[in-house]
């Protein structure tokens, strides 16, 4: 550990001209007694770590002293590419492997380059949650994804409903999608077929020490590109028509899928002299219809199903008399 910590403190101070004391014990997460002593020993073993006293002073490098020791080892190597998610890493706990690599990349830099990585944070960042979401990371996410670099099987329980059911599972590779966690996986015992699971209804997860041989034809990301293709079309089970004005038309997609929106308005038939379009929507559920075309209120008419027009004429009923129109 404290090892560790030396070898830090060192490219720390390869990658600037000084650091203070208060500097390097934040850095380093340490006191400023630590910072001292660490010091100290760096200068024992014969790193040229020179202390300047003062208001202004700090610890420095002399004479453009440089390790060696900037080699990245393989976590640190595949952390590095995933630094743009800083988030993402924290939650699967490989900041600090992101961090060491970071700082061992700037220290083989060029001092003309040193600021690259900063000067990139202040001008790119993912915030991968949507909006008004309360991000929440799931329990065993370090777990699962310790498993996903490592290759090894794991027995998870899985929650789905009331019930818990237990899989033996080779975990491929994760996907954060708008805040949440997803498992894409295959299973030994079903054929080899690849799943998708979301890791908060993990119960439990145990990774043993057997290792699995990795399909290096699998693709990741077509993967669930095909898969999250596949599941919006699944939940499309049920069709509404709709009457929209100009500017309904504009907004459907705001209100319900933007793909089954697009494909409706693809198939709808010309505009009439008012400039309203019918279209034809497949959408999840009555329910779930009436709850995103109330969005575009008086811009769009259900024609059906029928019982779906009553729940927005009782709608524009109720309207009418909050704002003080009698019912017609």
């Amino acid at each position: 550990m404290r090892a560790a910590r030396l070898i830090k403190m060192v490219l720390l101070l390869q990658t600037r001209p000084s650091m203070t004391a208060a500097e390097l014990a934040r850095e380093l997460e340490v006191s400023e007694r630590t910072v001292t002593r660490d010091a100290q020993a760096l200068s024992e073993a014969g790193v040229p770590v020179y202390a300047e006293r003062g208001r202004a002073g700090g610890y420095r490098l002399i004479g453009g002293y440089r390790t060696r020791l900037t080699g990245l080892h393989r976590g640190e190597a595949e952390a590095l590419f995933l630094s743009g998610v800083p988030g993402a890493l924290r939650e699967m706990g490989l900041e600090d492997a992101a961090s060491a690599a970071r700082l061992k990349v700037s220290a083989a830099l060029l001092p003309s380059l040193r600021d690259a990585s900063r000067t990139a944070a202040q001008r790119f960042h993912l915030d991968a949650p949507d909006w008004f979401k309360e991000p929440r990371t799931p329990e065993l996410l370090p777990a699962v994804a310790d498993a996903v670099w490592d290759d090894r099987r794991i027995t998870a329980r899985y929650r789905r409903g009331e019930q818990e059911a237990v899989r033996e599972l080779e975990p491929y590779g994760l996907v954060l999608k708008a805040g949440v966690w997803y498992l894409c996986a295959r299973v030994p015992s079903g054929r080899g077929a690849f799943r998708v699971y979301r890791i908060d209804r993990f119960t439990a997860v145990d990774a043993g020490e057997e290792r699995f041989t990795r399909d290096e034809e699998f693709d990741l990301p077509a993967f669930w590109a095909e898969r999250a293709e596949q599941f919006a079309r699944s939940i499309l089970r049920a069709e509404v028509v709709v009457r929209l004005s100009p500017r309904g038309v504009r907004e459907l997609a705001y209100a319900v899928d933007p793909r089954a929106a697009r494909e409706a308005l693809d198939a709808a038939g010309a505009a009439g002299a008012d400039g309203w379009v019918t279209v034809t929507l497949p959408v999840e559920s009555e329910e779930v219809a009436h709850t995103q075309l109330r969005m575009l209120g008086p811009e769009a008419e259900v024609l059906a199903p029928e019982s779906l027009r009553e729940r927005f004429a009782g709608d524009a009923r109720r309207m009418a008399g909050l704002y003080g129109h009698p019912e017609p």
